[in-house]
C-alpha cells in the first residue's frame, strides 16, 4: 500500500510539471508573433538560413534553426551556435529552441522541421510550433521507410505540418493538388512560388551555389511580410551556408585539374539528377566523369535508389561510379543490377579521404569533374573537407 501511495504521489507530480510546462510553452511560443515552420525532402536547411538572414536585414529579431548536415542556431545578430546532443536526435529539442527564443524576445523564429515520423511531424507543427506561415520545400522520394514510397503518400506526410487558418508556400509541382486539398481542409492560403522570378544576375550574387527554388521560396515569404526584395536579398547573401550546401572545390595538382561537386546531402535520386542537370547546362561537364557514392550501411535503401537513378538515367554520360562508404560490396551488387557496367565501377570500400583523391587523380587524363552523391554521413563529410582543403578556390 505504501509503494503504491508512492507512486500515485509521483505520478500526479509528474502530470502536474506536465501540464504547467505545456502551459508555460503555449505563452511562450504565442509571444513570438511571426513563426515560420520549413518542411519539405530537400532545401529545408538553406530555405531556413536564406530567410532568417532576410529578416534580421529587414530589422526584425529573429532566431533561426537549422538541422541540416550539422544542428546550428543563429541568434539576432547573425552569430551561430552550435547544438550539441547528448543522445539522438529528438523533437523535444524543439521545445529549448522556442524557450530561448522568447527568452530573448524574438519577434521571428525560423524553424527547420526535424522530425520525420508522421505522427512527429504533426506534433511539432500542433502542440510546439503553432506556425504562422509554413513551408515544404518540395516532396521527393525520400525516407520511404517511414513516409511512403509514392510522392502522394510523402506530400500527406509532410503536409501534416500546414498550419491551421494561416499561410503555405511552396515551389512544389508535382502533388500541388495533393497540398491545395490539405491547406483548403486547414484553411489556410497556398502561395506558390516560381522559381522563373528569380533572375540569373540575383543568383550571381551567391557566393556559393544556391537553387532558383530556394530564393524565390524564401523571397516569397518576405514579401509576404513586407520587407522589400533588395533588401531580403541583402540580407540573403550574407547568410552562411549550410554545410551540405553544393560547393565546388577546385584543385590543381600535377598539371590534372578536378572540379569536385559536393552534392553529398542531395541525398534522392530526383535532387541529385537535378544538380546533374544543372552543372551539364550552366557550368558544363569537363572531359572525364566521375560519380563519387557514398554509402551507409542504415541506408541502403537510399544507396538502390541512387544506383537505379545512375544505371537508368544518368545515359551513360558518365566515365566512372567510384563507391566509398559503409556496404560498397552490397552496393556494387545494387549497381550492376540497376544496370551500371561493372567495368565502370570502382569499389574503394571504407578507406582514408587520401585514398579517394589518389583514386580520382590517377583516373584523370587532364580534367575531371566529380559528382559526390549518397550521404555526409560515414565517411562523406571527411572526403568533403579533403577537397576543400586542397582547393585552390
Amino acid at each position: 500500500m505504501y509503494v503504491f501511495t508512492v507512486l500515485l504521489i509521483l505520478f500526479l507530480i509528474v502530470s502536474v510539471y506536465g501540464i504547467v510546462e505545456f502551459a508555460l510553452h503555449q505563452k511562450r511560443i504565442l509571444s513570438i508573433p511571426i513563426r515560420i515552420h520549413v518542411n519539405g525532402t530537400r532545401g529545408k536547411s538553406s530555405v531556413t538560413r536564406l530567410i532568417g538572414a532576410a529578416l534580421r536585414e529587414g530589422g526584425i529579431k529573429t532566431i533561426t534553426k537549422v538541422t541540416g548536415t550539422y544542428p546550428r542556431l543563429v541568434l539576432e545578430d547573425g552569430c551561430e551556435v552550435d547544438i550539441y546532443r547528448k543522445t539522438d536526435p529528438n523533437i523535444i529539442e524543439q521545445l529549448s529552441i522556442i524557450k530561448l527564443a522568447a527568452q530573448r524576445k524574438a519577434k521571428a523564429i525560423v524553424m527547420e522541421c526535424m522530425a520525420i515520423q508522421p505522427q512527429y511531424q504533426w506534433i511539432t507543427e500542433t502542440k510546439m510550433m503553432h506556425s504562422t506561415i509554413g513551408l515544404i520545400t518540395n516532396v521527393r522520394l525520400d525516407h520511404v521507410e517511414v513516409m511512403g514510397y509514392t510522392l502522394p503518400e510523402i506530400a500527406n506526410v509532410l503536409g501534416k505540418t500546414i498550419p491551421r487558418n494561416q499561410h503555405f508556400f511552396t515551389t512544389e509541382n508535382q502533388t500541388l493538388n495533393q497540398l491545395e486539398k490539405i491547406s483548403k481542409k486547414q484553411n489556410t492560403v497556398l502561395h506558390l512560388a516560381n522559381s522563373d522570378s528569380v533572375t540569373d544576375d540575383e543568383m550571381n550574387s551567391f557566393n556559393y551555389l544556391e537553387h532558383k527554388e530556394n530564393v524565390a521560396l524564401a523571397l516569397s515569404v518576405c514579401e509576404h511580410l513586407g520587407i522589400e526584395r533588395n533588401i531580403a536579398l541583402r540580407g540573403m547573401y550574407k547568410a552562411i551556408p549550410d554545410a551540405g550546401v553544393l560547393k565546388l572545390s577546385k584543385v590543381n595538382v600535377f598539371g590534372k585539374s578536378i572540379k569536385f561537386y559536393n552534392a553529398f546531402a542531395a541525398n534522392d535520386p530526383q535532387s541529385t539528377l537535378m544538380i546533374w542537370q544543372q552543372i551539364k547546362d550552366e557550368i558544363g561537364l569537363k572531359e572525364f566523369k566521375i560519380i563519387l557514392l557514398n554509402s551507409r550501411k542504415d541506408r541502403l535503401d537510399r544507396a538502390r535508389q541512387l544506383t537505379g537513378m545512375v544505371g537508368k538515367q544518368f545515359n551513360d554520360e558518365y566515365d566512372y561510379l567510384i563507391l566509398v562508404g559503409e556496404s560498397s560490396e552490397v552496393v556494387e551488387n545494387l549497381a550492376t543490377s540497376n544496370g551500371v557496367k561493372r567495368n565502370k565501377i570502382l569499389n574503394l570500400g571504407w578507406t582514408e579521404p587520401e585514398a579517394v583523391f589518389e583514386a580520382i587523380l590517377a583516373c584523370t587524363e587532364k580534367e575531371s569533374t566529380v559528382l559526390a552523391i549518397g550521404n555526409m554521413g560515414a565517411m562523406g563529410a571527411d572526403v568533403a573537407e579533403y577537397f576543400e582543403n586542397r582547393s585552390h578556390v
